[in-house]
């Protein structure tokens, strides 16, 4: 069955990470080949999506308004490949607040199947740490990991709980898929 649904986190997959979190457009830089490579995605017929932990909101980081701007800033990249996201979906809360929506929790997942009407069979989730992994699994969708962000430092717990599905990064991936025709 053709993977329809390709879900992805977004700071370490599409755009480069930092431990002081990405609060402007111009901290938002991103993983070369990412953009590119959600362009082939979406030209391979899939639908493409973001889910994404952003508690930076709930520390004080940045506000809604500049959390805006930096999805406008991926936005208009991705329109200059010809092509938009099929949905964007973000937890604003503060780990310690318990929230249904934040990775681990596949709530985000969850509603952005729902929302594109697509099975959880049909749908990958790529990511690059364990809880991305978690939330995978918690709403039954294959996971992969990639290398970038925190990557490379959560591979070995994955691999030795069984994950086999690693890439060097997302073009690594969206290039695997397509030519596969999975």
């Amino acid at each position: 069955m053709m993977t329809r649904l390709i879900l992805l986190d977004r700071d370490g997959v599409v755009n480069h990470d930092s431990l002081d979190y990405i609060k402007t457009p111009d901290e938002w830089i991103a993983i070369p080949g990412s953009i590119q490579a959600i362009s082939d995605l979406k030209r391979s017929g899939r639908l493409v999506a973001v889910c994404t932990n952003q508690s930076g909101i709930a520390r004080g980081k940045l506000s809604h308004a500049q959390l805006q701007a930096i999805h406008q800033k991926m936005s208009a990249a991705l329109a200059n490949c010809g092509v938009a996201l099929d949905g964007l979906i973000f937890c604003p809360h503060h780990p310690d607040e318990g929230c249904s929506c934040r990775k681990p929790r596949p709530e985000m997942l969850l509603a952005m199947m729902a929302q594109l009407g697509v099975a959880a069979d049909q749908t990958v989730y790529v990511g690059d740490s364990i809880r991305d992994a978690e939330a995978a699994a918690a709403a039954g969708c294959r996971f992969v990991l990639v290398r970038t962000g925190n990557g490379t430092a959560a591979e070995p717990r994955l691999r030795r709980q069984g994950l086999a599905e690693v890439y060097d990064d997302l073009a690594d991936f969206a290039s695997s898929l397509t030519e596969s025709g999975d």
